[in-house]
């Protein structure tokens, strides 16, 4: 991605959104109103594609409790959304070829209160309960044909049908609590929880019967007890992409990898294909090494679609649009000439083609691919600024439905044409925002490392017309970006709410500019990316005089709270503070503390740290703790297992060891993420009051 554009892009050339007028008295965006905004869900279309199905989350503003609820609307957006009365929670919608509509709930019947399958006759409001299973589901696929339908949760590994009085858990011996692994084990824990070997999730498929109930003790997708044995969906963030039914209802595909000592070391995802007689299951990409995924049979039965990347061990590499013909077995790759990495596929109805989801610089556009040359044509459902398209449902006419969110708020469902601008169906939370005060996004690009074009955001407050203090913000992934998209946790519009500029970059190593772009942060933690910020932060000072780039703070999680690590050892005199949530402190402990093993050895260099300590000591901030200067508030979860809470501990040590201005907030119930109502309410005012500690008084 060489340019010889100037260092900075001229102001005319980048993008700015003008905010809407809005009247003087209109509150800013808090952190209150973040936490309690009503939140898009699951949707779904009417095989008729006259009604939608979605699910919207309220959160109460005094209690926080979330209550998630299902409702339907006609999808020519005439006459009012209906809420449709499912006596508890509801999650994941589906509509059936008849037109019922499914969907979990954990409706209480009896004493049982365990979330199961229920359907609903969407015009009488009739509700029939689909299954009562001993074991909670975690989620279902309807087969095309009405009769079957595919559960899947966590069951052990030698029960025969959905749930056994034991959960095979062969880790608790008893008799006393510890948990006992034995050599080979594999992953010991997982994300934000210990690992229950002999038990996993799995995919189980059932009739239905003409009452609407599941038939029979069911077939395991995974076949006999000692084939294949692992998590479908895969753990910890699979979901329904990873499970679809072949066109004729007579088999199932379904997303798996094998669970053994290899598995924290393995990204050896492969797609396989029950017949669901008791046999064991197909293998469909056993040559590929690496991830294969994303599973997309084509209406007329004749292709398989999936996702595959290249290189085993490496979990952020390009994923490549596959084809399998079903019928003769031909395969070949699709979009191999496309420098971009497909997020979802789905079929047109008449399969002349697909439509995937991919991140473009900084837009998540739609995209049609045709199956035949394989030709990529960028689809525009919202000119001008696309923000981040998901949950694409063609229509037979050329119109798609479609999840949009963007910086300025959170996803609303639409249908349109591309080259227009969609209706939106929803209103979950514009109007809502429109009772804040906006924020104005402005995108540039500059000159980063190796003379590559590196792109960035700067997100401010309309109100301010004066110098305003900034926050540089630093994504995680590190293969990731701060790209146009509505987040719950790092959302910019709540911070520049606050009275701050907030810069992000999308250094190298970040996605939607090409593999090799992504790829160059690798064996870099510390180096390209570093430099990256350096010039991007920069360039935004200069293009934008609002920035007040002598009263800064930098901010960012995961890998950002690395780089928070990081600067404060090499870039020490920049900042007045730093907020490190999560944040690699030691890259030793981290090499044998984290759970997914592949990660953290593919971005050193492919080894273990004993192979090769210098690899991970080069861009380690415990060796630069001695220049630590910088106020700092550490941030962590004691449930987060992929960066372990000991990281941020070691991080705080070393500032009230050195004497810096420190403070520490642990959360005893979060992950890797803050994710509860509460908490995050917290995690955001004690981060605000830390930058105004640092910033407010400074204010010039």
């Amino acid at each position: 991605m060489k340019t010889n554009s100037l260092l900075l892009a001229a102001a005319s050339l980048a993008v700015a959104f003008a905010a809407p007028a809005i009247a003087q008295q209109a509150a800013p965006f808090s952190p209150q109103d973040l936490v309690t905004l009503g939140r898009l869900g699951g949707t779904a279309v009417s095989p008729d594609g006259k009604t939608v199905a979605y699910i919207v989350t309220t959160t109460d503003p005094a209690s926080y409790k979330r209550t998630p609820s299902l409702w339907v609307r006609s999808a020519d957006g005439k006459g009012e959304p209906r809420r449709i009365d499912t006596g508890g929670s509801a999650s994941d919608p589906a509509f059936a070829p008849d037109g019922a509509l499914y969907y979990l709930s954990d409706r209480k019947v009896g004493e049982a209160e365990t979330t199961q399958v229920w359907k609903v006759d969407v015009a009488s409001g009739v509700t029939t309960q689909v299954t009562a299973f001993k074991a909670e589901v975690s989620g279902f696929e309807l087969s095309p044909n009405g009769k079957r339908i595919a559960v899947w949760g966590d069951i052990a590994r030698d029960c025969a049908t959905f749930g056994c009085e034991s959960d095979g858990n062969t880790a608790l011996p008893g008799p006393g609590t510890g948990r006992h692994y034995k050599d080979g084990a594999g992953f010991v824990r997982h994300w934000d929880a210990w690992e229950t070997p002999g038990n996993y999730s799995r995919v189980f498929a059932f009739d239905l019967g003409a009452d609407g109930k599941v038939m029979g003790e069911g077939k395991a997708a995974d076949g006999p007890v000692g084939t294949l044995t692992g998590d479908s969906p895969v753990k910890p963030f699979g979901g329904g992409e990873d499970v679809a039914w072949a066109v004729d209802s007579q088999s199932l595909f379904f997303v798996a990898r094998q669970a053994d000592r290899n598995e924290p070391t393995s990204t050896n995802l492969d797609i396989w294909q029950s017949k669901l007689d008791g046999s064991v299951p197909k293998n469909l990409t056993e040559t590929n090494k690496a991830t294969d995924n994303t599973p997309a049979p084509s209406p007329d039965g004749k292709w398989l679609a999936y996702a595959a990347m290249a290189r085993p061990g490496y979990e952020a590499d390009r994923l490549v649009v596959h084809l399998i013909n079903l019928q003769t077995g031909e395969r070949r790759e699709l979009t191999g000439a496309w420098d971009r990495s497909v997020a979802s596929l789905t079929w047109t109805r008449d399969s002349k083609a697909l439509i995937a989801t991919a991140e473009d610089v900084l837009d998540t556009p739609a995209f049609r691919v045709d199956p035949v040359s394989g030709k990529v044509t960028r689809l525009v459902l919202n000119p001008g600024r696309e923000g981040h398209i998901g949950n694409v449902v063609p229509f037979n006419d050329g119109r798609l439905v479609y999840t949009r969110d963007s910086i300025d708020g959170p996803a609303e469902l639409f249908i349109g044409k591309p080259g227009k601008a969609g209706t939106r169906l929803t209103d979950v939370a514009t109007s809502a925002l429109a009772q804040r005060a906006p924020v104005v996004t402005q995108r540039f690009s500059f000159k980063g490392a190796d003379g590559d074009t590196v792109w960035g955001q700067i997100t401010k407050p309309s109100w301010i017309k004066g110098k305003m203090p900034s926050v540089l913000f630093v994504h995680g992934g590190p293969q990731g970006s701060y790209n146009d998209s509505w987040s719950n946790r790092w959302n910019p519009r709540v911070w520049a709410s606050q009275g701050y500029a907030i810069v992000s970059v999308d250094f190298h190593g970040s996605t939607g500019y090409g593999q090799a772009f992504t790829d160059a942060i690798n064996r870099q933690w510390g180096g390209k990316p570093l430099d990256d910020l350096q010039k991007g932060f920069a360039a935004a000072i200069t293009l934008d005089s609002q920035i007040d780039g002598d009263n800064a703070c930098a901010a960012g999680a995961s890998y950002g709270g690395y780089m928070m690590n990081w600067i404060a050892g090499v870039w020490p005199d920049r900042f007045k503070c730093l907020v490190q949530h999560d944040g690699v402190f030691d890259a030793r402990a981290m090499a044998y503390e984290t759970e997914e093993l592949w990660f953290d050895e593919w971005e050193h260099g492919g080894h273990p740290y004993y192979e090769a300590p210098e690899e991970f000591e080069k861009w380690n901030p415990v060796n630069h703790v001695a220049k630590w200067k910088t106020p700092m508030l550490v941030i962590t979860g004691e449930k987060d297992f992929r960066i372990p809470y000991t990281q941020g501990l070691a991080a705080f040590t070393a500032l009230q060891r050195r004497g810096i201005p420190s403070e520490l907030l642990v959360f005893p119930d979060e992950n890797h993420w803050v994710l509860k109502a509460k908490n995050s309410l917290q995690w955001h005012q004690t981060s605000f009051n830390w930058l105004d500690r640092w910033l407010k008084k400074n204010e010039k």
